[in-house]
């Protein structure tokens, strides 16, 4: 959904939106372009420069869902604190998350 979100402005290449979502790793970051990619969200375009880059462009399928994300990505972000609060307390508890 952040992915999405940071897309929605204009094309971005892939270290432009890695650095607007502090602590994504490139890892994580690869695989999510990529199943937005194959979910027909994104376009993956190669630029012809050296090294070479790339650039990701919400599709008009990506865009459908900018209004019914807005609203869910404004409840994550003014709760953001809050949950990494309660992520830190079940943490400290010794609970482990298995998956």
């Amino acid at each position: 959904m952040l992915a999405l979100a940071v897309l929605a402005e204009e094309p971005r290449r892939f270290n432009q939106i890695k650095r607007q979502l502090e602590g994504v790793t490139q890892r994580v970051l690869t695989r999510t372009l990529r199943r937005l990619e194959r979910n027909g969200m994104v376009t993956r375009t190669v630029l012809p420069t050296s090294p070479v880059g790339v650039q990701y462009e919400l599709t008009p399928l990506g865009r459908s869902l900018q209004q019914p994300f807005a609203g869910l990505y404004a409840w994550t972000v003014s709760h953001a604190d809050e949950i990494v609060d309660r992520q830190r307390e079940f943490d400290a508890r010794g609970q482990a998350i298995e998956g």
